[in-house]
């Protein structure tokens, strides 16, 4: 049990063996720290080379023969808070290094109806943060319609995550449209004579986009700041911008 402690301590599973072997016999010579720990003596020759490194084990001299000896534990708390000072030492000038390099964007991809859902499921981890979205029939049509508007729609608004959409108009989007309130969604509609989505778009967390393309049964997720900022933006410039759409009159979108 100890030596599960240990190895999170930093110690190499063979580490822990050895210092617990030593540590159980007081001092000892390399045989009798091989029978007590079980560990072949070549190798334990290349741990106490590591532990005496580290300051967990020291050595003395008898009679021309090496005795190792186990130093009190409470080296091993000291070594750790000499390495949590250390790194805190470190982390201003690894942080300022950090933020001068413009970072390249984390793309994650995914295949198949359940690689799908997996890129829908994220974007429910982030209660109460608004998701924007463009949207076609195709998540209804070419999808798993059950999940879409049972499973995904019912947790995004268990979790209070509201929505606005930019839609591509059809019968099924204007059905939609009448439960905005009850669905906590906003939803304008745009003429399908006057755009196509063939994609699925969805920005959220304030630096994830997600993109699905259900044709293809793909997706993806990409997280940069830079890329959602701009994405945002045509959103809103699109959102300001529509004219209401009342289905009858077809004057453009809603």
């Amino acid at each position: 049990m100890l030596s599960k402690e240990l190895i999170q301590a930093g110690f190499s599973e063979k580490e822990s063996k050895v210092y617990l072997a030593l540590l159980e016999l007081g001092e000892g010579n390399i045989a009798k720290i091989t029978q007590k720990s079980g560990i072949k003596r070549a190798t334990v020759y290349l741990e106490i080379e590591s532990l005496k490194n580290k300051g967990y084990i020291s050595l003395v001299k008898r009679k021309g023969r090496n005795i190792y000896m186990a130093e009190n534990p409470m080296r091993i708390e000291e070594r750790l808070r000499e390495k949590t000072e250390m790194i805190g030492s470190l982390m201003p000038e690894l942080l300022s290094i950090a933020n001068a390099i413009d970072r390249k964007p984390k793309v994650r991809y995914f295949e198949g109806v359940e690689g799908i859902k997996d890129v829908y499921k994220d974007t429910l981890k982030y209660k109460g943060m608004e998701i924007l979205g463009w949207y076609s029939d195709d998540r209804i049509d070419h999808f798993d319609k059950a999940f879409v508007l049972e499973y995904y729609m019912e947790k995004r608004i268990a979790n209070k995550i509201p929505l606005r959409m930019i839609a591509v108009e059809s019968a099924f989007m204007s059905g939609m449209k009448e439960k905005d309130v009850k669905h906590l969604r906003q939803m304008k509609i745009i003429k399908s004579d006057a755009f196509a989505f063939s994609a699925e778009i969805n920005l959220y967390s304030k630096d994830k986009i997600a993109i699905i393309a259900h044709r293809e049964n793909i997706g993806l997720i990409i997280e940069s700041k830079k890329i959602y900022d701009t994405l945002k933006n045509i959103f809103e410039i699109m959102w300001v911008s529509q004219v209401p759409f009342s289905g009858s009159e077809r004057r453009g979108v809603a």
